[in-house]
């Protein structure tokens, strides 16, 4: 009888424990789709337009995409602050409402500041977003890779993006008609009014989500926990290899939407459609990126995504003999297309192939490296696109595209597969522990 009762004990805590692990992959699920209205309605297209709005060149246009990835570097002191900062639920909904509350108060800089201080004000603001939504990034990577089980990572991360990215089409279709209907001032009133309420919707998500014990480092606050990652060989290799096509990449594809609007005079109801196809097909996508994650190593995954990437850029070379229309949404597809499969894979890479003790300093070396990278890019990419003014239009249009794209294929084809030879199949067997360390993962 005793027997029969502890078995009973123990399949109730099994259930217990499957409802709880159910809750907590749901309300991921459920929190992202607030986060995604908000960062679709008031970033992507839609930024470039309000800022043209308030008057940005393309210079400062690549200057405010250069700032998110720039912000990663807070990533560094925030996996230190991790050692101390056990209760992480309350620093991911912490960052997260400041980081998405600032950003809907740049709509109000147009009523409460002068027209002359527009762009320093957004530029301060967009900072301080970026930074407390780069901070919150590194703690929900780490709460997440704890949250989702192993075994169904890729599969789960495919559907939840899936949803999500169906969500984003969702909502660039209807930010884009919004423009369109209520051009300006007014537009740009509706977009951050459904923007605030989504700020409430999301920090109470984020206040649901689940709070596991935190592993703390086996190097304590030391600067030997910041070396761990340096003294992973491939770890590192894998790192700057990304770090260096991120760069090129960003020359060209965070201006993609201002090349459209600004240079080839494309309505923003068309640009939103265009870019709209390219999240249609990231969410399609990423559901298959998923279940072929289950299949094979992310290391070979990547190894696909690459040339994809650097195919979207290439190809705009096309409009020289091509419809621009035709080039734009087969670049666009082709960009969903490889962008859904890197975004998965080097999540999961990031969380897949690191010590669970050190996971937070790896991905915040990671996102320090890939930081800089991203904040050169578009910087380079928008005085690029200065520089173009007055030269023959074909190199704003489809000139530095080509020659971005063509330098990344380069990249893809000759120095990617050595830098990607191995890795493991997700949920498979684990590797021989790299240094005589056992990965904990």
């Amino acid at each position: 009888m005793s027997g029969w009762i502890k078995g009973m004990k123990r399949a109730l805590s099994v259930r217990r424990s499957e409802s709880e692990n159910r809750k907590s992959l749901r309300i991921s699920l459920i929190e992202g789709i607030p986060a995604n209205i908000l960062g679709n309605l008031l970033g992507g297209p839609l930024q470039t337009v309000f800022l043209t709005y308030l008057g940005f060149s393309a210079f400062h246009i690549g200057l405010v995409l250069a700032i998110p990835p720039f912000a990663l570097l807070i990533q560094v002191l925030i996996a230190f602050a991790m050692q101390s900062w056990h209760n992480r639920r309350f620093f991911v909904a912490l960052f997260g409402i400041v980081h998405r509350t600032v950003w809907v108060g740049t709509g109000l800089i147009p009523l409460a500041f002068p027209e002359d201080s527009w762009i320093p004000v957004y530029l301060a603001m967009w900072l301080v977003c970026m930074v407390s939504g780069q901070a919150g990034g590194v703690v929900w990577t780490s709460l997440m890779a704890d949250i989702v089980p192993a075994s169904v990572r890729g599969k789960y991360f495919g559907i939840r993006n899936t949803v999500h990215w169906a969500v984003v089409c969702m909502t660039l279709l209807l930010g884009g008609q919004i423009m369109e209907w209520l051009p300006g001032p007014r537009g740009f009133v509706v977009l951050f009014g459904i923007s605030a309420a989504c700020v409430v919707w999301n920090g109470w998500a984020l206040t649901q989500y689940p709070n596991p014990p935190f592993q703390p480092s086996e190097s304590g606050k030391s600067l030997r926990m910041f070396a761990r990652p340096f003294a992973d060989r491939r770890f590192l290799m894998a790192t700057l290899f990304i770090a260096l096509f991120i760069l090129l990449q960003n020359v060209a594809v965070p201006l993609f939407a201002y090349v459209m609007l600004e240079v080839m005079k494309l309505s923003a109801s068309k640009v939103t459609l265009i870019i709209m196809l390219q999240n249609l097909v990231m969410m399609i996508s990423y559901y298959y990126w998923g279940l072929l994650n289950s299949r094979y190593s992310t290391n070979a995954l990547l190894l696909w995504t690459f040339p994809m990437i650097a195919g979207s850029c290439a190809i705009w070379a096309g409009m020289a003999a091509l419809p621009a229309l035709l080039i734009l949404i087969v670049a666009h597809a082709l960009l969903g297309f490889g962008l859904a499969g890197y975004n998965l894979l080097v999540f999961n890479f990031l969380i897949g192939d690191s010590p669970k003790s050190e996971r937070p300093m790896y991905v915040a070396v990671f996102s320090a490296f890939t930081g800089i990278a991203g904040f050169v890019g578009p910087i380079a990419g928008g005085w690029l696109y200065d520089q173009a003014v007055g030269g023959p239009l074909w190199i704003q249009s489809y000139g530095i595209a080509s020659f971005a794209g063509a330098a990344l294929m380069a990249l893809s084809l000759a120095v990617a597969p050595f830098v990607f030879r191995s890795g493991r199949r997700p949920g498979g067997p684990k590797p021989i522990p790299r240094s005589g360390e056992m990965h904990k993962v």
